[in-house]
């Protein structure tokens, strides 16, 4: 009787895919840090790490199509990763807008490039602890929030104190920087708020 060979389907690691992407991004935003210090090292390091970053979230996708079974559901893979994705991508635009106007960045911009460096280093431990320590992970993604909300903080004073700047170009351009970083906050609140979605779905 001929023997017959069994062949298992393909089962990546997608979560350690996922991580590997937030590892990037993670380095992407230090850059970002590094960059709003002054120091024009970082803008190249941004630039290079979204599209590092890009090759891992391909990779991901690519893995999703193939894989058998996933720790998490496919769907909320792919969103977290998007979500991300769109982090590092508006870091990026950020550095290429405050480029193109001339206009470096101010305290402003560097507490809230602070505030968003924190708030992805939560998204990274809420990412740890996907799969297995769902409490641990929504806790981190709340963290992560809180850091949002002090953007914004940061963002309405900045914002207010441009009525005493008389020079209309100097209004205009911080404003756009303000408003670029106002949405990577957002960016930490939508990608917190689908880990506690996956968190839910999977309880």
């Amino acid at each position: 009787m001929r023997g017959h060979r069994w062949f298992l389907p393909e089962s990546p690691d997608v979560l350690a895919m996922l991580r590997a992407q937030m590892e990037v991004t993670g380095e992407g935003i230090s850059a970002l840090v590094t960059w709003a210090g002054g120091s024009a090292e970082g803008e190249a390091l941004v630039r290079d790490s979204e599209h590092r970053a890009d090759e891992k979230k391909r990779a991901l996708h690519r893995a999703l199509r193939s894989a058998f079974t996933t720790p998490v559901a496919p769907e909320d893979l792919y969103a977290l990763s998007e979500e991300l994705d769109g982090i590092l991508n508006g870091a990026k635009n950020l550095v290429r807008e405050s480029e193109v106007m001339a206009m470096p960045p101010d305290e402003a911009v560097v507490e809230m490039v602070g505030l968003l460096a924190e708030g992805v280093a939560h998204l990274a431990e809420a990412f740890a602890h996907l799969g297995d320590r769902g409490d641990e992970a929504t806790a981190a993604a709340d963290r992560a929030i809180e850091c949002q909300r002090g953007m914004e903080r940061v963002y309405r004073r900045s914002m207010s104190a441009l009525l005493e700047v008389d020079d209309l170009g100097t209004v205009m351009g911080r404003r756009e920087l303000y408003r670029r970083l106002a949405r990577l906050g957002d960016g930490l609140v939508d990608v917190a708020e689908r880990v506690w979605y996956t968190v839910v779905k999977e309880a």
